[in-house]
Formats: structure tokens, C-alpha cells, sequence
């Protein structure tokens, strides 16, 4: 959908708002751009560093319309133009002979500085895709080059969120599936749970499901992942709640390139509104890659020096990766083990310069009675107090507030019969 004129996005708070904007990561496509200010450049730059312009062949060009209109003469048009103007009538005759050597199929983005509705319109005409208002920052980019590939008439593209330990053993796999339990229940969202961790995953154990195939059976088959391969796969837990679970055999090593959860991930994406990774704690490409592709992160610390400098040291690297998103979440868990030293929550939030969602107490009775029995701590206690942190999480990540059940009063099966006549 054409929008007009939008103005450069103002500088968010570092505190998240209820309901925050969803960017759809775009699909691999080539972009090239014809900039007359070395500001404008720059932003398109950035923007190409985006994780959400991470499959897109971006080219920046200086000279503006003109510089277009040559290189057009003997070469044919990629994917998307983005072609910034400053004028108006300069910018129409331009585009006019533009078309003349633009082929068909080609989206135009026009980043001008006159924000009037008629122009607009005479832009809208030309076939023109989108119109930006100058001046532009890296996110202007990127929403415009994304949003042209998001039909509006679609299903929203399925946020991903990454869960991935500070530490080995500091309960990373526990927190995501508990988490992912309130997204799917108290927050209504249909969700998945994927568990990476193919040779000692733990989600099938958690949720009490033993599938015959899980993720293993696409990421070794690359080339039959579709929609219908994935649902195949899929393991149902609860009306709202699948599982894509780890096979968790050795019986073959489990080595990955870069891009092998590519084409899950993607396809996950299509059909689900809300995906959590379960990340295991391992560094290698395609882990940086899971971590820093997702739309949120969540990193699960303990209370100690060595899970202080890695969740630093995560929390920096995300952070500068992913300039145009929200910095990572942390949360502490398995707090105040008896007879253990440990760094409180405020020196770890001066540490990192960010406080944790939340710090979840160690209580190792109800938590291992949940891990033997294949079950999530809601259903062991209905009223344990992580649970309602489990449920402050998932809003955080989501950025939904939980689903209010609506309360039925004395009069309520008068008022059914009523509406039933």
C-alpha cells in the first residue's frame, strides 16, 4: 500500500511501548539507489545493514533521477528503485522518462522534501510505490523497502523470539517453554516452540510430547520445506501451543552451515503468528545468525561472574547488530541458592546498563517436579508466583497485554437466553 509522506521515525525510549511496530524482514531482492545528499546515502547504507534488508543486494550510486535514467539506457532494473529528488517538476519529468527505460514489474520509492498531498497524487499515478519525506534515517529505509513486499490483504508475518542461555545449565530451555506457554495461553497468540538443540533438546520432555520427526527432518531437508511439510512436522501441545521438537539422538553429528535454519525459519514465519527459538548455548554461525535475524531476544543469566561477563558480552554484540531494534531482554533466574555467593540484581543492571525483566527465585522442588512429569509450572501450581513472571516475559516480548476473560455475573444465563430468542 502507498503511504504518503511519512516523516522520519522519532527516537523510542529504551522501555518498550504497549504496541510496537513489526517490520517484515524482505524477501531477496535487488535494490539500488540514487541519492543527491551524502546524509540520505549514508541512511540507505545503514539500512543495508539491517537484519530485515539482510537477503536484499542493495547498490547505492550518486546523481540522483538522472544518474538512474542513464544507467537504465543499457542495463536492465532490479527489483526496487529508490530514487531521491529535491525538486517537483524536475522530479515528474524525470519519472516520465524513467518509464521509458524501466522494466515492468520494477517498485519505485521516491525520498523528496515537499510534503503536499497533490504531488502525492500525481506520483501515485506515475505508479510510483512509495514516497518518502526527507529527511530519512536507516528505519525509514528499511519500513518503506519492506512494506512493499508485505501485502497488507496478508496474514502479518510471524515474530521470532530468540531464548538463549548466558551459561550452560542456567535453565534457558525451562524459561522459553514456560514463556512460550503463557504466550500461546494467557495471551492468545497461536505459537510454536522450536528447539534447536537437536542432539539434547529438552522441549519434547518439557511439553510430554514424543513425535516421530521434528526439526532434524527439515533442516536435512532443505529443499522440501514448504508450509505443508512444516505442518506435517508439527506437534500439537495445546489449542494454541506446537512443537517443532529435537530428535535428541546421536546418531548422526550435527553439524550446520550459516544459513541451514533459513528456510524453517522463513517458512515459520508464513504461518505462525508468534515462533520462539529455544537457542542452545553454543557460539557458531548459524546461532549468531538465529540470534541476531530475531525480531526479540532474550537472554537467561544466573546470578554469577561468569554469566555477568557472557550476558555483557551477548548484550554488546546484539546491541551493535541490531541497531534498529530494540536492545536484548535478560532475566535472572535460579536466584538465591542456599550457601551461594551471588552478584545482585543491581550490580548486574549496572553492569549491562539495562535492568532484567524479571529475577525468578530458586526453587528447585517445584521446578524439578514440572522438568520429571513433562509438564510447565502452571499446570504443577496454578498460582506460583513465576508464573505471573513467566506472563511479564512474554508481554515484554510480545508486546501484548494478557487476554482478559470476561467475568460472568448472576444475570448472565438470563441475558444468553435473551439473546438466544
Amino acid at each position: 500500500m502507498i503511504s504518503y509522506a511519512r516523516q522520519t521515525q522519532e527516537e523510542q525510549p529504551e522501555a518498550p511501548t504497549p504496541v510496537e511496530e513489526h517490520i517484515a524482514p524482505s524477501p531477496r531482492v535487488s535494490v539500488q539507489a540514487f541519492c543527491e545528499t551524502v546524509e540520505t546515502a549514508a541512511a540507505v547504507q545503514s539500512a543495508g545493514e539491517d537484519r530485515r534488508l539482510g537477503k536484499a543486494h542493495l547498490k547505492i550510486q550518486m546523481g540522483g533521477m538522472a544518474a538512474a535514467i542513464e544507467a537504465y539506457r543499457s542495463a536492465p532494473t532490479p527489483n526496487v528503485i529508490v530514487l531521491e529528488s529535491d525538486g517537483r517538476n524536475d522530479l515528474l519529468t524525470g519519472l516520465d522518462h524513467l518509464a521509458t527505460v524501466c522494466d515492468a514489474g520494477t517498485r519505485v520509492v521516491v525520498i523528496g522534501r515537499i510534503n503536499d498531498v497533490t504531488l502525492y497524487r500525481e506520483l501515485v499515478r506515475r505508479g510510483v510505490s512509495d514516497y518518502v519525506l526527507a529527511p530519512v534515517g536507516a528505519i525509514d529505509v528499511v519500513r518503506s523497502i519492506c512494506n512493499l513486499f508485505s501485502a497488507p490483504e496478508a496474514k502479518a508475518v510471524g515474530r521470532i523470539i530468540a531464548v538463549v542461555g548466558a551459561k550452560g545449565g542456567v535453565g534457558a530451555s525451562t524459561i522459553s517453554h514456560n514463556v512460550a506457554w503463557a504466550i500461546a495461553r494467557d495471551l492468545a497468540m497461536d505459537s510454536v516452540v522450536a528447539d534447536l538443540d537437536l542432539a539434547f533438546g529438552t522441549a519434547g520432555l518439557d511439553y510430554n510430547q514424543d513425535p516421530p520427526q521434528g526439526i532434524a527432518d527439515a533442516v536435512f531437508s532443505p529443499d522440501r520445506v514448504d508450509t505443508a511439510f512444516i505442518d506435517r512436522l508439527l506437534s500439537k501441545c495445546t489449542d494454541h501451543l506446537s512443537l517443532l521438537a529435537a530428535p535428541a539422538t546421536l546418531d548422526r553429528v550435527y553439524d550446520f552451515g550459516t544459513d541451514a535454519f533459513d528456510a524453517v525459519f522463513d517458512t515459520l514465519r508464513s504461518t505462525m503468528p508468534c515462533i520462539v527459538l529455544d537457542v542452545p548455548h553454543q557460539w557458531s554461525g548459524w546461532t549468531k545468525r538465529a540470534l541476531i535475524g530475531a525480531d526479540d531476544i532474550l537472554i537467561v543469566a544466573a546470578p554469577d561472574l561468569a554469566n555477568l561477563r557472557n550476558t555483557k558480552n551477548l548484550f554488546d554484540l546484539l546491541k551493535a547488530a541490531r541497531p534498529n531494534d530494540r536492545p536484548p531482554l535478560y532475566c535472572l533466574n535460579q536466584v538465591g541458592v542456599p550457601k551461594r555467593p551471588e552478584i545482585a540484581a543491581a550490580e548486574f543492571a549496572k553492569a549491562i546498563e539495562s535492568q532484567p525483566v524479571v529475577s525468578i527465585p530458586f526453587e528447585p522442588q517445584i521446578f524439578g517436579s514440572a522438568a520429571n512429569n513433562g509438564q510447565m509450572i502452571a499446570e504443577i501450581s496454578a498460582n506460583h508466583k513465576s508464573i505471573e513472571m513467566f506472563l511479564q516475559i512474554a508481554q515484554r516480548l510480545t508486546g501484548r497485554s494478557e487476554t482478559k476473560k470476561q467475568k460472568s455475573s448472576l444475570l448472565s444465563p438470563l441475558i444468553d437466553k435473551l439473546r438466544g430468542k
